[in-house]
């Protein structure tokens, strides 16, 4: 394992022996002066109140991996209210307080409270997180430092699973499958609900070259992410290999695939690139920066299969625990990976 403090130099391909799925871009984890950034491009605004949604999503995912979902129902309030919600639970308790909770593997997912710099092995990451699964619902006074904050991000989970399945039941039809093929895997399943607080910037963050999120790809099937107010969400082209700002209206939902999605659909929709990058208006670094994205998973003892119908699958079946704890064992530590 490469040392943190290497990080704000290091590549993905430093650590390609993770991936469980084809990844053959190369990037820095941190921003580097001598990165294209492409202005052109458009990630797709898809509209799920569309008759031509189902179409739209797919051609956007299989394109780059990520659009955005405006129709889907949420009430923006709610998004506007979850921000104040993580600027007061990480202003309101100390450090020691946090640490209580130090995030640690339950199942496939590291769960619980990163310090800053130490949201994982690799760099130096310039944002504190907090992790809640859906044990952490269940099992609230294990989890949760107050019990106001569970039952307010408990609001946050329950919007975003009605739309999970409509999101997956939109990807499969789009591919030939059984729209219906995941419903039972996906009813009550399993997620990580992140919350991340990026202080402002101080000289020294803004000197050291570190990014706010290092560069990756999620792990996951895919990730609901609220348009965050603060700019920093940048995507990787990987036609061009350009650096994509992406800037999402509020009350938007960005949604992008991950790792189990790129497997199991014989790398049809890719888990793309994305980080969180300083903003380029000095104003904005001063500022915190806030985002709630919720990654939905499987069940640990779930097979990833290739969809039964698309032909030539690259990938054989894995549990998906120790699919997993292999490819996020790059972030945690060669010990965390788990043998099915």
């Amino acid at each position: 394992m490469q040392a943190k403090d290497d990080g704000i130099h290091a590549r993905n391909q430093d650590f390609i022996r993770y991936e469980q799925v084809e990844k053959r871009q190369e990037y820095h984890l941190a921003e580097d002066a001598q990165e294209q950034f492409d202005e052109e491009f458009q990630i797709r605004t898809c509209d799920m109140r569309s008759p031509s949604f189902v179409q739209d999503l797919g051609d956007a995912l299989r394109e780059i991996g990520f659009a955005i979902l405006d129709g889907h129902g949420v009430d923006p309030r709610l998004y506007d209210e979850a921000e104040k919600n993580v600027l007061e639970m990480f202003s309101r308790l100390s450090l020691d307080d946090k640490m209580r909770f130090r995030a640690q593997r339950h199942g496939s997912v590291n769960q619980g409270y990163f310090p800053i710099k130490e949201t994982s092995n690799m760099h130096p990451d310039l944002v504190e997180g907090w992790v809640f699964c859906r044990r952490a619902f269940e099992r609230p006074a294990e989890f949760w430092p107050y019990p106001e904050y569970e039952s307010f991000f408990r609001q946050i989970v329950a919007a975003h699973e009605g739309l999970i399945l409509p999101i997956m039941q939109s990807m499969l039809t789009y591919l030939g499958c059984d729209a219906h093929l995941y419903d039972q895997k996906l009813t009550g399943t399993n997620f990580g609900l992140r919350l991340n607080y990026y202080p402002p910037m101080s000289r020294e963050m803004d000197d050291s070259g570190a990014a706010r999120l290092l560069g990756h790809e999620d792990v996951d099937l895919f990730t609901f992410l609220p348009a965050p107010r603060v700019e920093g969400l940048q995507v990787l082209n990987r036609r061009n290999m350009k650096w994509i700002r992406l800037a999402a209206p509020r009350g938007t939902i960005i949604l992008n695939t991950g790792d189990y999605m790129q497997r199991v659909s014989n790398d049809i929709f890719p888990s793309t690139t994305h980080r969180v990058s300083k903003p380029r208006d000095p104003e904005q670094r001063r500022q915190t920066r806030v985002s709630f994205p919720m990654a939905v998973y499987v069940w640990e003892d779930e097979m990833l299969e290739v969809l039964p119908c698309i032909a030539n699958p690259k990938y054989p079946p894995v549990k998906a625990i120790e699919f997993h704890t292999s490819i996020t064992s790059k972030f945690y530590g060669d010990g965390y990976a788990v043998k099915a």
